[in-house]
């Protein structure tokens, strides 16, 4: 038996610039954090000569190649585990389609497990690297780096997506009481819509590899935008980033127009006019959960209350994807 757990995540700034058709062109930067809501996968040895792979539905196969699930298969395939005689089970804290990168945790606590059982070590640059290949490269999925990446570093950390493909991940310079003060005033509350993220960042990998010129101008705008963020956050400034986290959800809905709704819209304003500095929808957009800065916390907590969104409580995770029981 072998547990594994990946973090899911919410992005501090930048976000949208580590898709491959931005950055192989102009190199893209953000901040992610990694948050202790996560994705489990279990594996479990059976007498019986046949993969069982339980998640949303249920899989009873006799080899690799009849496996309905992309991720899963590849996964299998990347790695060179023998599918009989194996159970596979993937639970989560939060659904899927929300906007915290539970993609990126997916594959990457699948393929940490599959490591596991054949007794790799793995690098977390590696294994974010071989969730990447197999979601971007094998399953063309319109979507970017920072989930995969996030998930298996952890933490607060900055991320540099270079032409040729090759991260560059370093730890954010924060200090202990900005952290707290951070985890403290950032909040979420679910809006309740679920949606695919390829389907809407479909349109923004479709217009940069056209170089559609406002496309681009605004994601060079959200990489600077990630830069002072960063400079914010660095120096304890929460104000600041607060302020540039509302300028960020201003130009991303401006990139697509299934980026928000009329509901989502009003939500924002009441939480603005409720003790929220600044905010944003979290993920590609269309829905999951919207993100705020609030010191009255009482005020925003109640407004959003009375609209119906629920709140969930989290502390950030520093452990990214590892194995937690092994037997």
């Amino acid at each position: 038996m072998i547990i594994t757990r990946s973090p899911l995540r919410i992005s501090l700034g930048g976000g949208g610039t580590d898709l491959p058709s931005y950055y192989k062109e102009h190199s893209g930067f953000l901040i992610a954090a990694a948050i202790d809501k996560y994705v489990y996968i279990t594996l479990h040895h059976t007498f019986v000569q046949e993969l069982i792979i339980k998640y949303s539905k249920m899989e009873r196969v006799g080899s690799i190649d009849e496996i309905q699930h992309p991720i899963i298969r590849e996964c299998l395939r990347l790695t060179g585990v023998e599918a009989p005689h194996l159970e596979m089970t993937s639970m989560a804290d939060i659904p899927a389609g929300t906007g915290l990168g539970s993609s990126g945790s997916f594959s990457t606590a699948l393929l940490k497990a599959l490591h596991t059982m054949k007794k790799n070590l793995v690098h977390p640059n590696e294994l974010a690297e071989q969730a990447c290949h197999i979601e971007i490269d094998i399953l063309k999925e319109p979507v970017g780096k920072q989930d995969q990446y996030i998930a298996a570093y952890g933490g607060l950390t900055c991320f540099r997506f270079m032409p040729n493909g090759q991260v560059e991940a370093w730890p954010l310079k924060i200090a202990q009481d900005t952290i707290y003060n951070l985890e403290d005033n950032l909040l979420l509350f679910f809006t309740g819509y679920s949606r695919s993220a390829s389907g809407i960042l479909k349109e923004q990998d479709d217009k940069s590899k056209k170089n559609d010129r406002d496309m681009i101008s605004n994601l060079h705008f959200v990489k600077e935008l990630g830069q002072e963020s960063r400079q914010a956050l660095e120096s304890g400034d929460l104000h600041k980033f607060a302020e540039l986290m509302h300028v960020h959800w201003e130009h991303k809905k401006q990139r697509s127009g299934g980026m928000s709704n009329d509901p989502i819209n009003d939500w924002y304003e009441i939480a603005r006019a409720n003790g929220a500095l600044g905010g944003k929808l979290v993920g590609a957009g269309g829905g999951g959960f919207l993100m705020f800065y609030a010191e009255d916390k009482v005020n925003l907590r109640r407004a959003m209350r009375e609209v119906g969104l629920p709140e969930v409580r989290f502390r950030f995770d520093f452990e990214g994807t590892k194995v937690i029981a092994q037997s």
